[in-house]
């Protein structure tokens, strides 16, 4: 029962983080050309491979996200590009009144995001997930074992810790 309701609880971060990024992701793979001009601006190097990569990530980062595939790697991917977002284009330092006040919160919440994204990468997808339907399609190392050897009660006692008598 707690683990049923612990892999519904990943399934729903997952689509909560990923309906985060997604939507702009397709906004911005929609207009690359004006998403450059605006990383352009804010002085970043290359614009136009920054913001093909950019789409790129946070189109199919999320994809991978809600499916559950490759966690570590997907999670960490995007925990850097929530916080490179952070970094590069909310500056709230270059501000004042209510612009920094407002730079400095979606600064903070990309910062949430690349959070979050880390706790995915190291707690994993959970069961509902591509990568939770792979496990508990392939066969247990143990049960390949004991196909092997015909499942007989000895190989099963084989991993089991030998008792030495104890003199007396």
């Amino acid at each position: 029962m707690i683990a049923r309701a612990q892999d519904g609880l990943l399934l729903a971060a997952r689509l909560l983080l990923a309906a985060a990024l997604l939507p702009t992701g397709i906004a911005r793979a929609l207009n690359v050309s004006g998403f450059a001009l605006t990383l352009a601006g804010s002085g970043v190097p290359a614009p136009n491979a920054v913001a093909t990569l950019a789409v790129i990530v946070q189109v199919f980062g999320p994809l991978a996200l809600i499916l559950g595939v490759l966690p570590r790697l997907t999670g960490l991917a995007l925990a850097g590009f929530a916080a490179a977002t952070a970094l590069v284009l909310h500056a709230f330092w270059l501000f004042s009144g209510p612009a920094a006040v407002s730079e400095r919160t979606l600064m903070l919440a990309d910062l949430g995001l690349a959070g979050g994204f880390l706790i995915y990468a190291l707690a994993g997808p959970g069961a509902w997930s591509w990568q939770g339907w792979r496990r508990s399609s392939s066969p247990r190392p143990a049960a390949k074992a004991a196909a092997r050897s015909g499942g007989s009660k000895a190989s099963a006692n084989a991993n089991r810790p030998k008792r030495t008598a104890r003199a007396a």
